[in-house]
């Protein structure tokens, strides 16, 4: 894929994602919180096997 193509994508998802904020914040932040809520779960899966592996 061509460099232009890959800078189009990066500044139209970040245009897309300050427009999200702006007019939807209460859509934004919970879109925000599940992400977080899912990053933790898959922490706490690796932190669950790494213990169950050293004992």
């Amino acid at each position: 894929m061509p460099v232009f193509v890959k800078k189009v994508f990066a500044w139209g998802g970040l245009a897309f994602l300050i427009f999200f904020i702006a007019f939807r914040p209460d859509s934004a932040a919970h879109t925000a919180k599940t992400l977080g809520g899912g990053f933790m779960l898959i922490a706490q899966g690796f932190g669950d096997f790494l213990t169950s592996l050293m004992t």
